[in-house]
């Protein structure tokens, strides 16, 4: 197992009086992943964001909760609460955040399904840049009307995607100066609201730090995404869509590495600047899904090899080619690299899937 030089900070020390954390997508995987973070490692109150569409999923948090012998009934203000709002309703975001009153927001929520952005692309632009101009009015109002600490600690952090800066060659890897070069509506959308973020710091002095992550994995991931799918379909005996060749070129990030980092950032990382996030993971699609069908063939030796599942498909429209994250300044500036290899990181989620018996849908 790797082990990284720098070790993962406490997160009491490292929140210090960010008390009220306002985390939008909470219900989500990434998103989840860290509301799950907080409630574990620090006793900040924690406001989830959520307007609880198809992937959204409060299991994975319900059950920290439990594990903590949390009753949040009991408590005059439970350090978890589901505040249910579509940020494209600016008014009831506005509310949301009144309540709120965070010191750090977190702001993960996203339609993130290039498939989907294709099929329907309004519904990338109401969530993506409409929801993000609404939280960042919202947080404006906000931190013009906080004073001492407090208005010196808030800070809005923006979590986006690598897939903003298009698609690279055989050679290369994307870095916090690489120009942005969006090729799908999915991608078109979060590289606008990357560009609205930036401008309230330049504009409105907002305090703001920005991320772009590659593609994130691991245990409760909503099955229509590439792992998962492969995963649950080879499971089931039943064939495994490829697109294209397989030959498309993907850096692949552990979702507890993706959390590590997105709470340096938020914390230490320096107002109004990027810190790209890569997981030193760059494999074709045809890697992953063989190595996902080798783990298989270790725990259902009966239905192996699995490879056999295989079926090439049809390629995506507007398929990026490849993907790959230069992460040097977040290890430089915040001392922060991956905790988990791919080999690992995919074994333990592999065998969380298996054991949840999930069913399968589409693939990304």
């Amino acid at each position: 197992m790797y082990v990284s030089p720098f070790p993962v900070p406490n997160l009491r020390d490292l929140l210090g009086q960010r008390k009220r954390i306002l985390v939008t997508g909470g219900a989500g995987f990434i998103g989840g992943a860290v509301v799950r973070r907080l409630l574990l490692e620090s006793d900040a109150t924690v406001f989830n964001l959520d307007k609880m569409g198809y992937a959204s999923d409060l299991v994975s948090i319900e059950n920290t909760l439990t594990t903590l012998g949390i009753r949040e009934t009991e408590l005059v203000e439970p350090r978890h609460q589901l505040l249910q709002v579509d940020l494209a309703d600016a008014n009831a975001t506005q509310k949301a955040f009144e309540k709120a009153d965070p010191d750090l927001v977190m702001h993960l929520a996203a339609e993130s399904h290039v498939d989907r952005s294709i099929e329907g692309p309004g519904a990338f632009i109401e969530s993506n840049i409409v929801g993000t101009f609404n939280l960042l009015q919202a947080s404006r109002t906000h931190f013009d009307n906080l004073e001492g600490e407090r208005k010196v600690n808030f800070r809005f952090h923006h979590i986006s995607t690598d897939e903003v800066f298009g698609s690279l060659g055989s050679t290369g890897r994307f870095s916090e100066t690489t120009p942005y070069d969006p090729r799908s509506p999915y991608s078109a959308s979060k590289a606008a609201s990357d560009h609205l973020v930036y401008s309230w710091y330049h504009t409105f002095g907002l305090p703001i730090i920005l991320t772009n992550c590659s593609n994130n994995y691991g245990p409760w991931q909503y099955p229509e995404k590439l792992i998962p799918v492969v995963i649950l379909k080879a499971a089931a005996g039943e064939s495994i869509p490829l697109y294209g060749d397989g030959m498309n070129v993907r850096d692949w990030l552990y979702v507890e590495d993706h959390v590590d980092a997105l709470l340096l950032a938020a914390n230490r990382g320096r107002l109004g600047e990027s810190y790209c996030i890569g997981g030193h993971g760059e494999r074709t699609n045809l890697q992953v899904i063989e190595k996902i069908c080798s783990i298989l063939d270790e725990i259902k030796p009966e239905n192996k090899p699995h490879r056999k599942l295989i079926s090439y498909v049809k390629d995506r429209l507007g398929h990026d080619r490849r993907y790959a994250i230069d992460p040097g300044k977040i290890t430089t500036e915040l001392g922060w690299e991956p905790r988990h290899g791919f080999d690992e990181g995919l074994e333990a989620t592999v065998k969380w899937y298996v054991e949840q018996a999930a069913p399968a849908t589409d693939q990304n």
